[in-house]
């Protein structure tokens, strides 16, 4: 039995090498980007003559691919290219959030804090919690990519385990189980409404819940964090230990001694001034008519003044404390140390920053030229043709979805696109709006954590090259692909036995429809 599990290892680890070796032969990320940009702009001049057949069904207007090459696109590229990269969402929410950690971690506060959550945590449980830690940071939009992913690596670095393993099990919490969470976020009313306007193509009535996937993503955090952690446990961390070196002559290693009594009463203080800071937060969003809500009044939804303010707040929410921590601990003795942290922290990030002009310019470029629209359309337009039976069919979507992610990121603008073809279509089948959409948000999950298409993959590989500077696309890839490919066997069959089992997805929707197995 040994010798059977060693083989599988083995050949396991041959893959991975292989698929790490290959990426990894890849330009740097950076020229990768303007590399896919250039062959966008190609084959948006090859395509565009070309009559695809493609039609957006939520206005009935003909999807074709838009050549970027001519004189008046050209322009307009040089003319928006600085509003392009501006713009660029990822790009504001990690040099704010990097200011403000960046004062926590200079003075000293997050290594205090550490250091305390080590000392309570069993190192047996450390892994499950930075995934539950991960999958809750969904709820505060994209805080987790710029918060929680590079407190992974540190927190396991620091409790003597592999900081990559810490790095890629909480990506794989963010990323990897995106839908899986216990607590609404603005994503699901997002998805919620382009699933409402498909179904209403068949059934105009219809009214579903916002919440209408809350259960299944609730008890799906619990199949994310079981998987993820057995393969960073089992799999991924032994591997790194064997294959993945850390430099530790460009880590800045946390002391991990005991804190002074003169640290201890700054942390309390510093954590103190936090919880003050989310007290005084909770009060001010608390009334109906609180400034903090949208129109309505809610809270989650994408219009809510505080889903908007999430970045902001976790920059005040850190600097605050960690000057307090500063100055009660004495490592800071003037404000000129402060900004010496917060210089610190965004020049650490400066080779994302070139890599993410050259994502900014490629992302615009393939989102304008309708490519990847058509790409999508068409796959679930063939999926549809095959007429399959209502599982296969959601096996199919899953699938699909996975596949189209790897090329198109937005989880809202693919849904826009593919869900008045999925959602009457498994309708006529009897398979209700809520279950397709439970479908579609299991395939636009799995796949995100191995695209380097994603906006935030170069900064992960940022991350890890604080611990590996020789970490490249390729071999974050090769950690990734486990947990892509075991989340998408497992969480696919989780949701078909659900559906067998008949639990309620969600909060009830106002109609009434019978699902049929």
């Amino acid at each position: 039995m040994e010798k059977i599990e060693g083989k599988a290892k083995s050949s396991l680890d041959r893959f991975l090498d292989f698929i790490e070796k290959a990426g990894n032969k890849l330009p740097d990320p950076a020229m990768l980007f303007l590399i896919l940009l250039l062959i966008t702009w190609g084959l948006s001049a090859v395509l565009a003559p070309i009559n695809f057949n493609a039609f957006d069904q939520m206005n009935g207007q003909e999807i074709r691919v838009i050549n970027l090459l001519t004189g008046e696109k050209l322009a307009a590229f040089l003319s928006n290219m600085i509003g392009i990269f501006i713009n660029f969402p990822p790009l504001g929410v990690v040099l704010l959030a990097m200011l403000g950690v960046g004062v926590a971690e200079h003075s000293g506060f997050i290594n205090a804090g550490l250091k305390y959550l080590l000392g309570v945590t069993p190192k047996m449980l450390l892994t499950p919690i930075l995934v539950l830690v991960a999958i809750v940071s969904h709820t505060a939009a994209d805080a987790g990519y710029v918060l929680v992913i590079p407190l992974g690596g540190v927190i396991f670095y620091a409790a003597g385990r592999h900081p990559v393993a810490g790095i890629a099990a909480a990506f794989a919490g963010v990323s990897g189980g995106f839908s899986a969470n216990f607590i609404p976020s603005s994503i699901d009313p997002l998805i919620q409404s382009y699933t409402q306007s498909a179904a209403q193509i068949i059934q105009p009535d219809i009214s579903l819940n916002p919440l209408n996937n809350i259960i299944f993503t609730g008890i799906s955090s619990l199949i994310v964090i079981a998987v993820v952690w057995y393969l960073t446990d089992r799999i991924i961390e032994p591997r790194l230990n064997r294959s993945l070196k850390i430099d530790k002559d460009i880590v800045d290693i946390p002391k991990m001694e005991s804190l002074s009594q003169k640290e201890k009463r700054a942390f309390w203080l510093a954590f103190g001034t936090l919880l003050l800071g989310l007290v005084l937060l909770f009060f001010w969003v608390l009334p109906e008519d609180s400034a903090m809500r949208d129109a309505d009044g809610a809270i989650t939804s994408r219009y809510a003044p505080l889903m908007a303010s999430i970045v902001p707040l976790i920059f005040i929410l850190f600097w605050i404390p960690g000057l307090v921590y500063g100055f009660a601990s004495g490592t800071y003795s003037s404000m000129k140390n402060m900004v010496e942290g917060m210089s610190k922290s965004v020049g650490s990030m400066s080779h994302y920053i070139v890599m993410a002009f050259f994502c900014a310019l490629f992302i615009n470029a393939f989102t304008e030229s309708k490519i990847g629209s058509i790409a999508a359309y068409k796959g679930a337009e063939f999926l549809q043709s095959l007429g399959l039976p209502a599982q296969i069919t959601i096996v199919g979507i899953v699938i699909l979805t996975a596949v189209v992610n790897l090329f198109v990121g937005s989880a809202s603008a693919k849904w826009a696109l593919i869900s008045p073809v999925f959602v009457p279509m498994l309708m006529q089948l009897g398979i209700s709006p809520d279950l397709t959409q439970a479908a579609y948000r299991v395939g636009d999950s799995v796949s995100n954590i191995i695209t380097p298409l994603l906006p935030y993959f170069p900064l992960i590989v940022v991350f890890c090259q604080k611990y590996v500077k020789s970490t490249g696309i390729g071999t974050l890839v090769s950690i990734m692909i486990p947990y892509s490919l075991t989340l998408l066997v497992v969480w696919t069959l989780f949701l078909l036995l659900y559906w067998t089992l008949g639990i309620p997805l969600g909060l009830q929707s106002t109609y009434e429809f019978v699902m049929v197995k």
